[in-house]
């Protein structure tokens, strides 16, 4: 053993005989490697701790919050990019804008679609934004523009869903205009029937009249000519004295 050797400590000459044992065993070089496993860069910190929205009274108390609040702050919060890729199954991501996509105006002047470029037909939508963030579901109202075929795209479930609600109120509308069919000819059944049944005062019968209104009747009929002949016989009488009058 050499003199260096000798003057080292216990611990110094076992970590140069690991050192030498690593060094010129094969393979052993493998266990010089530094495990990055535990590593995070500040893309890993800013999406453990990244929210889509920030509360103004909401404190950040460790250094990576700080740093997620810190591009939070830097980000453009008046239209988002949308990624419709899984449209069909009611799921759409959303984020803000960030500062090369609003010089190229992505999510204003052209598509707001994470894929889509175009820039004709553009209209704006407000969504409701329902999204799961620290275990907690949360809703945040958010405005698009986006071309017409997107634009379906983002209301393929909605307008599923209305296409639904029409054909259950068209059978409504079915079922409703054959009851009242059916009430209709009900009703045409009864009257066709109350117009058969003859009405008891046009129906009457000459042997079921009643004798004291009949006798009401003639004596009336008696008396009216009574009182005409006396107005005559009295008229008569009235003459012949006029006439008498004048011969004497």
């Amino acid at each position: 053993m050499s003199a260096r050797l000798r003057n080292l400590n216990p611990y110094e000459l076992h970590k140069y005989l690991v050192n030498v044992y690593c060094l010129n065993a094969k393979g052993s070089t493998v266990l010089l490697k530094r495990d990055t496993s535990g590593d995070r860069t500040d893309l890993d910190v800013i999406r453990e701790n990244h929210k889509f929205l920030w509360e103004e009274d909401e404190v950040a108390d460790t250094w990576e919050k700080q740093l997620a609040k810190k591009y939070y702050d830097k980000l453009f919060k008046e239209y988002c990019i949308c990624d419709l890729s899984r449209y069909k199954e009611n799921k759409v991501a959303l984020r803000w804008r960030v500062e090369q996509e609003v010089v190229l105006g992505k999510g204003q002047f052209q598509c707001g679609a994470k894929r889509c470029t175009s820039d004709q037909g553009l209209k704006s939508w407000e969504v409701n934004f329902a999204y799961v963030e620290d275990n907690e579901k949360k809703n945040a109202l958010v405005k698009l523009r986006l071309c017409p075929e997107c634009s379906e795209k983002l209301n393929y479930k909605s307008r599923k869903r209305e296409v639904k609600r029409l054909k259950k109120s068209q059978k409504k509308k079915k079922r409703k205009g054959t009851d009242t069919d059916r009430e209709l000819s009900e009703s045409d059944h009864s009257e066709t029937e109350a117009s058969t049944v003859v009405p008891e005062t046009e129906a009457k019968d000459p042997s079921t009249s009643n004798p004291a209104s009949d006798s009401t009747v003639e004596n009336e009929s008696l008396w009216k000519k009574g009182v005409q002949e006396v107005e005559e016989k009295s008229r008569e009488e009235e003459f012949a004295d006029y006439l008498e009058d004048l011969l004497l």
